[in-house]
């Protein structure tokens, strides 16, 4: 009994198959740093737009250290922007956004380091570790047992939403402390200004006063019977 010998389309698929999907994996790319998930399109096209309708910039220029836009549309990543937004990914825990000022100022702001990416300090991963607790905590608990025990008469749909609000109302409050702190930078700013201005009045009254005393004295002396004697 003779074998057939294998066809040739069989035998020629599986290196195809595996052809297509190291391109695949070679074209794909990777996360844009800063850009959260459903963002991603919006950086898509080679000319992007700025979201106050500022402006445009080539995709090229995203994220390339330079503000092209007054909004920070384009420096998602990195902190050349005061006014840009970065996201923190936090796989395994909460994603949440960040003002791009504090992109690699050495203090570790996403639990998944991602912020740091270029300031020299390592930030552990604490994200996991975060699970990990809520996990703990969540063993041989029942949390509808739980919300009937409190008699808060609510479901876990009700506590998720209001899970959802509490994480909208800290990024709010996160976003208005920053507004704070630079409020707080321009007053002092033009504090120092009004100081340094009443300082200056204050040094050329100063200066004209002392003028003045000395044009009275030398009027005075001018006038004194030992120069007037003198004179004659």
């Amino acid at each position: 009994m003779t074998t057939q010998p294998p066809s040739r389309r069989q035998v020629s698929s599986a290196p195809a198959t595996l052809f297509l999907l190291l391109v695949g994996a070679a074209g794909a790319a990777p996360p844009l740093l800063g850009v959260s998930p459903q963002d991603e399109a919006y950086f898509a096209p080679a000319v992007i737009a700025c979201r106050d309708g500022s402006g445009s910039f080539p995709k090229r220029r995203l994220n390339d250290g330079y503000c092209d836009c007054s909004d920070g549309t384009d420096e998602p990543g990195t902190s050349a922007c005061p006014e840009g937004k970065f996201y923190c990914r936090n796989a395994g825990d909460t994603p949440r956004f960040l003002f791009s000022s504090v992109v690699n100022d050495k203090i570790c702001d996403c639990c998944d380091g991602s912020d740091e990416y270029e300031s020299g300090i390592h930030c552990p991963n604490t994200c996991r570790n975060r699970n990990d607790v809520r996990k703990d905590d969540d063993v041989g608990m029942n949390r509808k047992d739980v919300i009937k025990d409190d008699g808060v008469g609510r479901n876990i749909k009700d506590v998720t939403k209001d899970n959802d609000l509490g994480r909208k109302h800290t990024l709010d409050i996160e976003d208005l402390i920053q507004k704070l702190r630079g409020l707080r930078m321009v007053v002092i700013i033009e504090i120092g200004l009004v100081i340094c201005t009443c300082a200056v009045c204050f040094a050329r009254r100063r200066t004209r006063t002392r003028r003045r005393h000395y044009i009275l004295k030398l009027l005075e002396a001018s006038h004194s019977p030992r120069m007037m004697g003198n004179w004659r």
